[in-house]
């Protein structure tokens, strides 16, 4: 199948065009009504495009194995999954990151990792009967993150435009950066935890395992790097952080993702 044909680049080539038109529209008219599509177009497109890649990827591997539409799951693990992480991180970090130090900043990734998997836990939980290989754990950890991650940053969107009083090209880099880097960011965390739990379950029947905790840790502490990176405040720090944390955690979901489809794909299909 050509790329073109494919769902998830059709949507993102309609998604680019809509919040070009929007953006556009928004600078050529300078109504700040268009403030909040832009910022919800620029903060949803790409988490939108990479669910709906893992969830194509589900649909053709898992060929009915769920017994339904795995669709609605997702919806759930997605919109009510990002929501209930957000407020959960929010209220933990609150509550226990009471200084700036290094070591606050280093709790963030356990705590955020953490809120984002107790909607998953609960369908995993709920649902053990329907939705049950690796596929459909790292999906639902996808849509986890991808929301989590899209959410915000639209309230990253929010502080740039306060603190650049108003520039649209401060909030369309904040779009561009967040953009790009969430795939190796949330998604690529929270789907490497749901994945495991989903195949250890396959492989021993149990729920929580060493290998799921150790990869919570690893998310955890690939998270965290992310942020202490951050903090540093350097270019010179921080954009190479970036890079190798981003090359390890696409590299470990990518895997993952393959080694997901191949315990579905019989021998006679031709993983792409």
């Amino acid at each position: 199948m050509s790329l073109l044909r494919q769902r998830w680049a059709q949507l993102c080539l309609v998604g680019l065009g809509l919040f070009a038109l929007t953006d556009l529209t928004l600078r050529f008219t300078d109504n700040v009504n268009y403030f909040p599509t832009v910022m919800m177009l620029g903060a949803f497109l790409v988490p939108t495009v990479f669910v709906a890649y893992f969830y194509q990827q589900e649909t053709m591997f898992d060929r009915g194995a769920t017994h339904g539409s795995i669709l609605p799951t997702m919806m759930v693990c997605a919109l009510v999954g990002g929501l209930v992480g957000t407020l959960t991180a929010g209220v933990l970090e609150y509550t226990t990151l009471t200084s700036s130090s290094i070591w606050s900043t280093v709790w963030v990734g356990p705590i955020e990792e953490f809120a984002k998997l107790l909607v998953p836990v609960a369908v995993y939980l709920a649902m053990r009967n329907r939705f049950r290989s690796e596929l459909d754990g790292l999906l639902f950890g996808v849509a986890a993150g991808m929301a989590f991650a899209a959410l915000e940053t639209m309230g990253y969107e929010l502080v740039s435009l306060i603190n650049s009083q108003g520039s649209l090209n401060a909030v369309d880099e904040t779009i561009l950066l967040r953009g790009l880097l969430s795939p190796a960011g949330h998604a690529a965390w929270t789907g490497l935890i749901t994945a495991t739990l989903w195949r250890e379950r396959e492989r021993v029947g149990k729920a929580f395992t060493p290998a799921v905790g150790a990869f919570f840790l690893l998310s955890a502490a690939l998270h965290s790097l992310w942020d202490v990176a951050s903090a540093a405040g350097n270019m010179a720090v921080i954009i190479p952080a970036y890079i190798a944390i981003s090359a390890v955690s696409l590299t470990l979901l990518v895997q993952r993702l393959r080694e997901s489809r191949r315990r579905l794909a019989p021998e006679t299909v031709v993983v792409s």
